[in-house]
């Protein structure tokens, strides 16, 4: 053989080599297991075990393995697996400390170590059985959720990848807060799925935000029917979540946040202005008022924390108040409030929870703060940078814990972008910083928002805050859809980059307002007008992409109906819609203002007169364009209207839907006046101009 073959052959052998190692990579990446959150060891054999029959056993017969059998049995019943049956492929759940789970550990060179003794665990998948082991009753169910996300979705085989996990949290605390009291308020049913849905993504707190929605039996007065979490609601919701390791953690707020009470007249001596938003320190009333409501919420969540709020208390110093801030400063009255309510609370015997706003506005005035309390710095905008936020407290030797936010408040669809860096900047530096725990924000401010919007950023606050270290953002992407939606075509995760980057395309618009201000403003006021000239270079980018989202999503329902969580998908479907419409309503719009100006500026041209017509009747008929923005407005009514049903009681709803009417009535308005103007000229009666019929001038018609 010549050296030159030789050579050639050498280099063949070469390239062989290197595809086999490709080709074996990509297998071991097909083979790995979508899991959120990502557990910390893994190790995957590339095998996998029938698991069409299974039989879950709980040896040891404690109450609450038990009930994580039946989470997982309910499960496996749900894609088709047979349970209980003879045969079958065994699954156990065990303590560590068994006679059973000992040697199994032994067998495959795994141990639970200290760190794993409060909620980790450890899962072995063989081709014959599979364990579950943990210290705690919550290690096995965090065990047995890891085992859930490994069943099959779709028209997938009944089988489960043969390997080991070895799992435990990076926080200790990894919350959700979410907001009752801006608008909906949830049926119990929905709480109920929701603390389902938290747990099985390893989430131990829920945190509801309320200003006046908790019954207080002594203070019934600002409860609103339908909108109310009364004691009997408390006992089952606190009852139901305990099952899933959940704690219900209330956060009332105790300080701002509180015109819903305030505003009424037997509240004005504690007031800091009058029916305004703030409790007023010094008034003989106002530390009797907290300790009402905190000694009865105490009595009625078991939680070892209470949530005071005390965030954004803007007002404090505009009335009462003045001559002390004067005196002293914001921040020493603030923190001399803060004390006196931690001490009024102090027989309750919880730790309280406050944000942490003051280490930023007053940094000094932190060492004057009991160090038992615990602070939440929270921030929604930023990636990085945290540290300043949470040095305060450290150096006082305060805890901490970081509040990120899912992007969800005044949007029509939360801008994912923004929040995925925003929870895996705050939750990293909080880790670093030694923070305890995370809670991610969903908030309400303006009225209309569902939750169902909200899982694809609440859910990674809770994989980041179980997860250590930086959490990868492109890997939550790409196993959300599996894992929460039971798809495994891609689709909805498709989906959900294709509204992220319709967002984005939006805010490249630089209009400086929230897209749920887009929404409803008129794009013929003199406002919209300013809009429009910035948004319309974006919005054909924009709503292709919310379309090419709308469609993969509806693509996806119909060639796998099994895909969970529906009301969700539903919802995102109704986001994206809304993002069209956007995007739909100042390009219509602003057609019509180009149009009738034409026509206006040549309505004398008895040879374009047919073309004229035609032009009217594009702006209004059966098929008009008015008529498209009404009925934009219309659908988007109903497809909200059902969105928010699913999720919540109808308290609250028609403060949003009569925003709907009333802009569904305007388009009809202009629609009629503009069907008017367009029978005129068919009468050969001299039209309006434009500003006679409320539109805006546009120049550049009248020139063509």
């Amino acid at each position: 053989m010549t050296i030159h073959l030789f050579k050639r052959v050498i280099l063949c052998m070469d390239a062989m080599l290197v595809a086999l190692f490709m080709l074996f990579a990509l297998q071991a990446w097909a083979q790995k297991p979508t899991l959120l959150p990502a557990p910390r060891e893994a190790q995957w054999s590339g095998e996998t075990a029938s698991v069409a029959r299974i039989a879950i056993e709980v040896p040891g017969g404690d109450a609450e393995d038990k009930f994580a059998a039946r989470d997982l049995e309910e499960a496996a019943r749900a894609v088709g697996i047979d349970v209980g049956v003879k045969d079958a492929y065994r699954i156990v759940l065990l303590r560590g400390n068994s006679a059973e789970a000992k040697p199994l550990l032994a067998q495959n060179h795994l141990a639970l170590s200290a760190e794993m003794s409060a909620e980790g665990y450890a899962l072995i998948v063989g081709p014959k059985r599979a364990a579950v082991i943990a210290d705690s009753s919550a290690g096995v169910f965090y065990g047995v959720q890891t085992l859930r996300q490994l069943l099959p979705v779709g028209k997938e085989k009944a089988t489960l990848p043969v390997g080991t996990v070895r799992d435990w949290p990076a926080m200790k605390y990894r919350g959700i807060d979410d907001d009752l009291s801006r608008g909906p308020f949830p049926t119990m049913e929905f709480l109920k799925h929701q603390i389902r849905i938290f747990a099985g993504f390893k989430t131990n707190i829920y945190s509801p935000y309320m200003e006046h929605v908790l019954l207080f039996a002594d203070h019934p007065l600002t409860a609103p029917e339908g909108g109310t979490l009364t004691p009997e609601m408390v006992r089952e919701l606190v009852a139901y979540a305990r099952q899933y390791h959940v704690t219900i953690v209330p956060e009332q707020e105790a300080i701002g946040h509180l015109h819903h009470i305030l505003k009424y007249d037997i509240y004005q001596d504690v007031v800091e202005t009058p029916n305004g938003h703030v409790l007023a320190p010094g008034q003989a009333g106002t530390l009797p008022l907290i300790k009402d409501w905190f000694t009865q919420i105490a009595a009625e969540f078991p939680s070892p924390f209470l949530h005071i709020g005390a965030d954004e208390t803007f007002d404090l110093g505009q009335g009462r108040t003045r001559p002390a801030i004067a005196e002293k400063g914001y921040g020493p009255v603030y923190v001399d409030f803060l004390t006196q309510i931690h001490d009024t609370l102090k027989p309750l015997n919880r730790r309280l929870l406050f944000w942490g706003d003051i280490g930023g506005s007053d940094p000094a005035a932190v060492a004057r703060l009991p160090k038992d309390m615990i602070a939440i710095p929270w921030n929604y905008w930023d990636s990085e940078g945290f540290e300043k936020m949470l040095e305060p407290f450290a150096k006082q030797g305060i805890e901490t814990w970081v509040a990120p936010g899912d992007g969800n408040w005044n949007e029509v669809s939360p801008s994912a972008r923004s929040a995925f860096a925003n929870i895996r900047g705050f939750i990293r530096d909080g880790q670093k910083m030694g923070s305890t725990g995370a809670l991610t924000t969903i908030w309400n401010d303006d009225g209309e928002g569902l939750f169902n919007l909200d899982w694809y950023g609440a859910l990674f606050g809770a994989v980041a805050a179980w997860q250590p270290g930086e959490s990868s953002i492109a890997d939550y992407q790409a196993g959300y859809g599996r894992v929460f939606h039971g798809d495994a075509g891609g689709r909805i995760d498709a989906a959900e980059k294709k509204l992220i980057d319709a967002m984005s395309a939006l805010g490249r618009s630089q209009t400086d307002y929230s897209s749920d201000t887009l929404f409803w403003m008129d794009p013929w006021s003199k406002e919209g007008q300013i809009v429009s000239a910035k948004v319309l270079p974006v919005a054909a980018e924009m709503r292709k992409d919310a379309e090419e989202a709308i469609e993969l999503i509806l693509k996806a329902r119909r060639d796998d109906p099994s895909l969970r969580e529906s009301d969700a998908l539903r919802a995102m479907e109704m986001g994206a819609r809304r993002i069209d419409f956007i995007g739909m309503k100042f390009e219509l719009a602003q057609q019509i203002v180009h149009d009738y100006a034409y026509v206006y500026a040549h309505q004398k041209d008895e040879k374009d007169r047919s073309q004229l017509r035609n032009m009217l009747d594009e702006i209004s008929s059966m098929f008009g364009r008015c008529q498209d923005l009404r009925d934009g407005y219309s659908a988007t009514k109903s497809a909200y209207t059902k969105v928010w049903l699913s999720e919540n009681t109808p308290y609250w709803l028609e403060n949003v839907t009569v925003r709907y009417d009333l802009r569904i009535q305007q388009w009809q308005l202009r629609g009629e006046r503009l069907r008017e103007t367009a029978d005129d000229f068919e009468l050969h009666r001299p039209l309006p101009s434009p500003e006679t019929l409320g539109l805006p001038a546009d120049g550049a018609a009248t020139n063509q």
